[in-house]
């Protein structure tokens, strides 16, 4: 394979949201593109929108079924004959207290989120020791680093998520394969403004240090770099891309003289 021939990342849960704007990211620096979902439809529109058929494949994929997942990979490895990174973003939430999530609610939770990543990197690691190595970067949660209620679903399996994300780091290291994770913090996406209120916005906005929701962008853009050559020393790390949510206690907002009524 030519050095000149672009590379190509696979991005899971890529119809909509921070998987999109990751996909878009690549491809504005050269990259071929994979963007794998379960929502075709949702799937055939993003890469419609994108318009940029030669650089961009559409993989609909139930990422948990292990037979899609290596069908998937069979089609994208046809198709542009190289990987070189991979970007485990695909993932499913239950909102529910303990008590009320049902096993198969807990059962697809799981599977989505954890064993998703651990079959797509079992896929990919040869792929990328191929070509010279390669990263995988897994997208976690803020909600894997601290408790929240309703998450007990989500939040197990992302920091289960976590703790995957490190011993794929040790043990790919010697196919020349980095792994790193990022963890979310809220995030203007379609769902936060869907599900949050304004109630819980104005939670967040006490509770963040730089007082905001990231953008789909921002996470798109320190994805990118963790895939890329700047990292090429980074490993095995969980970045925490939050605006200073996990780093911050109680009380913030009374410190910042912003106290709201209630």
């Amino acid at each position: 394979m030519s050095s000149t021939v672009s590379k190509v990342v696979l991005v899971t849960g890529a119809a909509r949201g921070i998987g999109l704007a990751t996909a878009k990211r690549f491809l504005a620096e050269g990259w071929r593109v994979g963007l794998l979902d379960i929502d075709e439809a949702g799937l055939g529109q993003a890469v419609a929108e994108i318009g940029r058929p030669e650089e961009t494949l559409a993989l609909t994929c139930d990422i948990a079924e292990p037979q899609q997942v290596a069908a998937a990979f069979e089609t994208l490895l046809a198709r542009f004959e190289r990987l070189d990174a991979l970007v485990n973003n695909a993932g499913t939430a239950v909102f529910k207290p303990l008590l009320e999530t049902t096993y198969d609610e807990w059962q697809r939770v799981l599977a989505v989120n954890l064993s998703g990543p651990f079959l797509t990197a079992q896929l990919a690691a040869p792929m990328m020791a191929d070509t010279g190595g390669g990263a995988i970067v897994n997208i976690t949660s803020i909600s894997g680093l601290r408790a929240s209620t309703l998450r007990v679903a989500y939040g197990t399996s992302k920091a289960a998520l976590k703790h995957l994300t490190k011993q794929q780091a040790v043990e790919l290291s010697s196919l020349g394969i980095r792994v790193n994770a990022v963890a979310p913090g809220p995030v203007e996406t379609a769902m936060a403004k869907a599900v949050h209120s304004p109630e819980i916005r104005a939670d967040y906005r006490d509770a963040i240090p730089l007082g905001r929701y990231g953008l789909e962008e921002e996470l798109a853009e320190s994805i990118f770099f963790l895939c890329s050559d700047r990292a090429s020393y980074i490993t095995g790390q969980v970045l925490a891309v939050d605006g200073g949510f996990d780093a911050a206690g109680i009380g913030l907002a009374t410190l910042r003289g912003e106290r709201r009524n209630l």
